[in-house]
């Protein structure tokens, strides 16, 4: 029943090979002590073969990333090594071959003038290597009196442009 998933599969419709992520399902959690010591040391020695770095390899791979999002809820998949790493001179350097970021997502309410989370996405684009971010939301979807099809479709109608310009 998720408007945001809707909009994300109307965005994706057509399109081959898509692969989906859902983050609540994979019950994804911190790393910590030796759980974030293991990883650390995978990565520093470049070793990427488990399973933890998945999420991260499928990113770093993937033509375009399309983060479908609730206000209330943003991640990412950061790995040292793999979508992004430090050069010699110690400048962010990133490693992802998407051309874009589309970040897609609602809220109930008007929350447009927080930007929905979107500036940090672009920074996190960035230092990713990804050139291009890009952005669709629908506000005031469970505001009484909202006209709720039309915020809906104004959405629709950017992520057709962006659907466009792939």
């Amino acid at each position: 029943e998720s408007r945001t998933l809707t909009l994300c599969r109307e965005y994706l419709e057509g399109i081959e090979d898509v692969k989906e992520v859902n983050l609540a399902e994979l019950r994804l959690e911190p790393y910590y002590g030796e759980s974030a010591a293991y990883r650390a040391q995978l990565e520093k020695n470049g070793l990427f073969d488990d399973p933890m770095f998945d999420i991260g390899k499928d990113f770093a791979e993937a033509d375009e990333i399309v983060i479908g999002a609730p206000y209330w809820d943003l991640s990412f998949a950061a790995v040292m090594g793999i979508t992004f790493h430090y050069t010699e001179e110690g400048a962010c350097e990133g490693l992802c071959r998407a051309k874009h970021l589309t970040y897609i997502t609602t809220g109930g309410g008007q929350v447009s003038a927080m930007n929905y989370g979107y500036e940090y996405l672009c920074g996190i684009a960035d230092m990713f290597g990804i050139p291009e971010t890009r952005f669709a939301g629908a506000e005031n979807l469970d505001v009484v009196g909202a006209d709720i099809e039309a915020n809906l479709n104004g959405a629709r109608k950017v992520l057709s442009r962006l659907k466009a310009t792939r």
